[in-house]
């Protein structure tokens, strides 16, 4: 499964859990900590995911950031974490004070569903008032893919971010201001425009009554253009166009067909549940120290989840049959024979580290 894809899977996830988790610590074991799983980190290893690291401010001792991700013995990442239903707003400023205390080049503020990425490039040793990246997990957009990735294990690099991080900033920053204008065009703004198209004098009354008009045809003109592309992606495909993932015919050459025409299939009932994707990031957690944990992989089934290494169907490390009745844990020995372990819960994929590793041994 490509990164991708796990952040589809990871968003869905937290939209299912973001109503039944109430207290910071629920936050952090339902949402945080699988978030940053999935970025490959092994947060149960203090060495590299430390909670509760001390970053001393000022004659203030023992003052403790929630995580720090440790590269080479030293933190390049803090991490500051609230509820799931905080506001973030109003916590900023106790993580602009541990940062400045220790070597870490950036800083998280996270709810676990928004997570706002913070670095120094106004003062040095400062951090920004302002984030460089701010993502929504339940609102990813496309541009924000590649810029999260860089914060995987396998692709962190300070310098790379570091560079990226100004533009990104002010990148987002004009975006806010231009949807400001749209929305309410300035004195300034709206007399650029009429310089161009207005020889009278721009007064105030001037300005006031050209200011609605402004507003109306630029919305208009951006409504225009996303019509224009929708009709070139609609039209101009030979037939089809490919929306969200999705294969759609084009409606202009396509006829209808009638319900007689359309044969009946079989829909495969394949839902993710939450315990299936919990236990996931348990195996994924297990196997870390193995192999990258982006090649720790799944494809679910009606009847089980299966557990993959490189998406391969016929390198399965193991499956899980979660239901209310039973939990079976099925894992293939050396001539791929099922061998079946009932679990009193998911939890007690623990206890079976040794026969996981053995099975993905045999892969490598």
């Amino acid at each position: 499964m490509d990164f991708v894809d796990q952040l589809k899977q990871f968003s869905k996830r937290a939209e299912s859990l973001q109503a039944t988790v109430q207290t910071e610590e629920a936050t952090k074991t339902a949402l945080i900590m699988p978030f940053f799983s999935m970025l490959g980190y092994d947060v149960f290893n203090p060495q590299e995911f430390t909670p509760e690291f001390t970053a001393d401010v000022g004659i203030k001792k023992g003052e403790k950031v929630d995580y720090a991700i440790v590269k080479d013995g030293k933190p390049v990442i803090l991490v500051e974490c609230k509820a799931a239903s905080e506001n973030l707003d109003r916590h900023d400023s106790q993580l602009f004070r541990y940062f400045g205390t220790t070597t870490a080049k950036f800083a998280i503020l996270t709810n676990g569903i928004i997570y706002r990425f913070y670095t120094d490039l106004d003062n040095q040793n400062k951090m920004d008032d302002d984030p460089f990246l701010s993502i929504n997990i339940l609102d990813i957009r496309d541009n924000q893919v590649p810029e999260l990735k860089k914060f995987c294990k396998s692709e962190f690099d300070i310098d790379s971010i570091f560079s990226t991080a100004s533009e990104l900033k002010y990148v987002h920053s004009f975006k806010a201001i231009f949807a400001a204008l749209l929305e309410n065009p300035t004195d300034d703004f709206t007399r650029l425009f009429l310089q161009s198209c207005y020889s009278g004098q721009k007064t105030q009354n001037v300005l006031d009554k050209f200011r609605p008009i402004l507003k109306k045809a630029l919305n208009d003109q951006i409504s225009e253009m996303m019509n224009d592309k929708i009709k070139v992606a609609l039209g101009g495909s030979g037939g089809s166009v490919t929306v969200a993932g999705i294969k759609m015919p084009d409606a202009a050459t396509t006829p209808e067909a009638s319900e007689e025409d359309i044969p009946e299939k079989r829909v495969p009932n394949i839902v993710t549940t939450e315990e299936e994707l919990e236990a996931y990031f348990i195996v994924k957690n297990l196997l870390s120290g193995i192999v990258d944990m982006h090649d720790i992989t799944y494809k679910d089934t009606e009847s089980y989840i299966n557990i993959l290494y490189k998406a391969n169907t016929r390198k399965w490390i193991c499956r899980l049959r979660l239901t209310d009745a039973q939990k079976t844990l099925i894992v293939p020995d050396e001539n791929k024979n099922d061998t079946k372990y009932q679990l009193q819960d998911i939890y007690d994929l623990s206890q079976y580290k040794d026969i996981l590793t053995a099975v993905l041994q045999r892969y490598l």
